[in-house]
């Protein structure tokens, strides 16, 4: 079973795909002394992964989606408590008003008291985004952008699934 034989696309499982790739990527970077890391030779289509995402073709249940929320509590007490300890040392300048990290405010600026439809959940986090991501701000400040992009897409990821649970009743 060689390169070959992954290129004819015979019906084999997927373990043995992957074995496959890994000895054709061993025997293209054994000798050079050089690694340039895997290149799979099975060709893989990014868009059509991300619409096939999209479609709404790909269900989940609503047991599966609660299960992934369990957790959120725990998460933003993590994230919290990785924001305190990173920021520990960051000092303002005394013009400079840093921005806010708690969720309550970032909830407050994103706007999620009203209630909202599920378009307005990715218009949300897009212009968030758009005005706090971190390669947005100045360096020093590169650490709590990405800390407030965290919260804030914990925020809406869970006001999305009020939302759809609310709409499933």
């Amino acid at each position: 079973m060689g390169e070959a034989d992954i290129a004819t696309g015979a019906k084999r499982d997927f373990a043995s795909l992957l074995d496959d790739l890994f000895v054709a990527t061993d025997k293209g970077n054994g000798g050079e002394g050089v690694e340039t890391g895997a290149r799979p030779s099975i060709p893989f289509d990014y868009l059509s992964v991300a619409d096939e995402l999209h479609s709404g073709r790909i269900k989940v249940s609503a047991a599966e989606y609660r299960e992934a929320g369990a957790d959120l509590a725990s998460e933003f007490a993590a994230v919290l408590e990785q924001a305190r300890l990173a920021l520990a040392g960051e000092e303002p300048k005394p013009e400079e008003t840093l921005p806010p990290i708690d969720p309550e405010s970032i909830a407050v600026e994103l706007g999620l008291e009203q209630s909202k439809s599920a378009a307005d959940f990715g218009r949300m986090r897009r212009s968030f985004a758009f005005a706090n991501h971190p390669d947005r701000v100045a360096p020093h400040l590169r650490q709590r952008a990405m800390i407030r992009m965290q919260v804030a897409n914990m925020l809406i990821d869970e006001a999305k699934r009020r939302a759809v649970a609310a709409a499933r009743r």
